[in-house]
């Protein structure tokens, strides 16, 4: 069982990637042979973003995630960059990538809809590299959080497409997506997503924020009309919370929802609030001692990248021998 993911090197990561994907990375740990988790800083070229600042953001990255519980010794991390392979199948698999179905990605709407001076190809291009990172590795399973399912639908019908034109050799990925928490709501908003740059500050629980401006922020969440502490589709703020306070305490929704049968909003609030800072409070203590060490960061990215690099080979030799192409 090959499972694969990413992660971008952008901005300080929030409750909504910790339970939308880092979590999801940790039981691919103990099930994937290999594991394999990539910080995909050629991603973050598809916007406006500060070059000086990249180094930075990609050790920040990968000091969370083994805070959060990653084991270099025991999966593949490392860093999209220095394993060339992921570029070189990009231009490969764009062969068998029908224009019309890039200019159908959401995601591709409405980032460059946010970008005024300059909408990149990189940016269009994004999910043929999504693609490639994922199939490089024939990976069996990708988690990732719910605004992923039309990649990965696209990465299986370039998969698809590249096997009936050249001859099998990609495998098609399954999305796991978590039946809670796939998608955590900005708590000021609760109508959209938790986001690095798009959300709200007070409403954007950051893994790294202290626990008492965890707690304040939760204490001041938006939350809907009534007193009932119950998930539905006219509550999302109360849903949100739910939602979260499952994931926290690993119980049931349905689990949360009995326990504060009678109960009001504010009870809910303190407790989501305490849950999650007593949930984050071990990552953030371990991130500091890791960051603070750069040079070993560095080292494991690298030998990650050694790895990756041979985990890759096999999938792109086959694959210009498929295509036609004599490699001396």
């Amino acid at each position: 069982m090959r499972i694969f993911s990413g992660i971008q090197p952008t901005g300080r990561k929030h409750l909504g990637n910790y339970i939308g994907a880092i979590r999801g990375y940790l039981d691919g740990q103990e099930r994937g042979d290999p594991a394999i988790y990539c910080i995909v800083d050629l991603h973050a070229t598809g916007v406006a973003y500060e070059p000086d600042g990249l180094p930075a953001y990609v050790l920040d990255t990968a000091a969370m995630l083994i805070a959060a519980g990653l084991d270099p010794q025991r999966c593949i991390l490392f860093r999209q960059s220095d394993v060339r392979e992921h570029t070189e199948l990009t231009w490969l698999l764009c062969s068998v990538t029908p224009y019309g179905d890039l200019q159908r990605m959401t995601q591709f709407k409405d980032k460059s809809a946010r970008e005024q001076q300059l909408v990149r190809t990189s940016l269009f291009l994004y999910p043929v590299l999504m693609a490639a990172d994922i199939l490089l590795y024939r990976t069996d399973e990708v988690p990732v959080g719910d605004d992923q399912r039309q990649h990965i639908e696209l990465s299986r019908e370039i998969a698809r497409r590249f096997n009936s034109t050249y001859s099998e050799v990609l495998v098609e990925p399954a999305g796991v997506i978590p039946e809670v928490g796939a998608r955590i709501m900005d708590l000021q908003e609760p109508k959209k997503k938790m986001s690095t740059t798009g959300g709200t500050e007070q409403g954007t629980v950051r893994v790294l924020d202290a626990p008492d401006v965890i707690r304040k922020k939760f204490r001041s969440a938006v939350t809907d009309s009534g007193r009932e502490v119950l998930r539905a589709a006219d509550k999302p703020g109360v849903t949100n919370l739910i939602d979260i306070l499952s994931v926290a305490t690993e119980r049931t929704p349905e689990e949360v929802e009995r326990a504060y049968d009678g109960a009001g909003y504010g009870d809910l609030k303190r407790d989501v609030g305490d849950a999650v800072a007593e949930l984050l409070a071990p990552v953030r203590a371990r991130y500091l001692e890791l960051r603070a060490d750069e040079p070993e960061l560095v080292r494991l990215l690298a030998t990650g990248a050694d790895k990756a690099r041979a985990a890759s080979a096999p999938t792109l030799a086959a694959m210009y021998e498929r295509m036609g192409f004599v490699r001396l």
